[in-house]
C-alpha cells in the first residue's frame, strides 16, 4: 500500500441539512479535523452539564411536565451526539492483527 496504512473516513460531529452524516477522508491533521474535535470536545461538555442538570431535577420531590419534556428533548440530542462520537472514534481506533479495537 506504497507506505501508508488504510484510514476509514471520519464521521463529523455534524450533519447535512437534510439530516445525513458527513465524513472527512483526511489524515487527521488539518483543519476540519481540529474543528471536528472542537465540536464533540463542546459535544462532550454539554452532556455532562446536561446530566447534572437531570440530576438536580430527579432530586425534586416533583417536575413540571414541560419542564421534563424540554430535559428529556435535550438529553435525547446528547446521547445522539454521544453516539456519533463514539461512533466516530471508535471507527478510528486502529485494529491489532485479530481485528480488534
Amino acid at each position: 500500500m506504497s507506505g501508508q496504512e488504510a484510514h476509514e473516513a471520519r464521521l463529523l460531529p455534524w450533519s447535512t441539512p437534510e439530516g445525513k452524516p458527513c465524513y472527512l477522508d483526511s489524515d487527521g491533521s488539518g483543519y476540519i479535523s481540529r474543528v471536528a474535535d472542537t465540536i464533540e470536545s463542546v459535544q462532550l461538555g454539554l452532556a455532562g452539564d446536561l446530566l447534572d442538570h437531570a440530576d438536580d431535577l430527579l432530586a425534586e420531590d416533583e417536575i413540571p411536565p414541560d419542564q421534563l419534556r424540554l430535559v428529556m428533548a435535550q438529553l435525547t440530542e446528547a446521547l445522539r451526539n454521544v453516539h456519533r462520537i463514539a461512533q466516530s472514534r471508535g471507527a478510528r481506533l486502529p485494529l491489532d492483527p485479530d481485528g480488534y479495537p
